[in-house]
């Protein structure tokens, strides 16, 4: 790489500001130009090192990580990887964050943080290269891309249709794959599904705590009904099946059916 990814890392941490350092400095395409404690501190250091990629923790004093993700997508678009607890208000706020224009994300752990970021630096300094490479776009607010007042479950799809149609098995089944920064392709996609698609397994690189909220959110703003599936449950049309983040999902044919199989 010619040019190295020049990185400035904003975290209120004085340890995971060094760790993180430590692990970017490892590889030869990535360049660390400054680190900030604060987003008031990095306002000025974006101004004067003029950062390719931004790592920035979420729960920091002064001003919250999204509320300063929000300005800086509105005012300078650039690609940001969310720092984020393992838990489930983490989770929430990572997602949303991400619908907001950051790009990914890296889990923090709560307890022994240099230890479990070494642990991940190969994955750490992926995630920042990848994103050297980003393209981001304007923040202009939350839009409604769909309306699901009439969101419809499996039963009453299959009501609408003949009654040749409904004693057929799941003959299309779609399966897409995404990695850690694919929510928000995923959710376009999902939110802009009929009711009555074909049944849909995912697998999504993404930590137990976040797939349950991921799960949640995108129902939440789709016609099709989303779900954490349980080992053995059918796979039907209007329905898509997020595999759990501990979890491997395959799908198996059962007799006239298709089923989900957690591993």
């Amino acid at each position: 790489m010619a040019n190295k990814i020049k990185v400035l890392i904003i975290d209120d941490s004085a340890l995971v500001r060094q760790v993180l350092t430590s692990i970017l400095e490892t590889s030869k395409n990535i360049l660390v130009v400054g680190a900030a404690r604060d987003p008031i501190d990095a306002r000025e250091k974006i101004k004067q090192l003029n950062p390719d990629v931004l790592t920035l923790d979420i729960e920091m004093p002064k001003m919250d990580g999204v509320t300063f993700l929000k300005n800086l997508m509105r005012l300078r678009p650039m690609p940001v990887v969310m720092i984020s607890t393992l838990t489930e208000a983490g989770a929430d706020v990572t997602l949303e964050a991400l619908e907001i224009g950051a790009v990914d994300f890296i889990a923090k752990p709560k307890i022994d943080v240099k230890g479990e970021l070494q642990e991940y630096a190969d994955e750490i300094i992926e995630k920042i290269e990848m994103a050297g490479n980003a393209k981001v776009r304007e923040y202009r607010g939350m839009v409604d891309t769909v309306s699901t007042d009439k969101k419809l479950d499996a039963g009453a799809v299959l009501e609408k249709r003949t009654g040749k149609i409904r004693f057929k098995t799941t003959d299309k089944i779609v399966a897409l794959g995404a990695s850690t920064g694919g929510t928000e392709a995923i959710k376009e996609v999902l939110e802009s599904l009929p009711a009555n698609a074909p049944g849909i397994v995912i697998s999504q690189h993404i930590p137990i705590a976040f797939s349950k909220s991921f799960t949640e959110r995108v129902n939440k703003s789709s016609q099709v009904t989303v779900c954490e599936p349980s080992d053995g449950q059918k796979i039907l049309p209007g329905y898509v099946y997020i595999a759990p983040g501990d979890k491997h999902l395959m799908v198996e044919r059962c007799g006239a059916e298709y089923i989900c199989k957690l591993s």
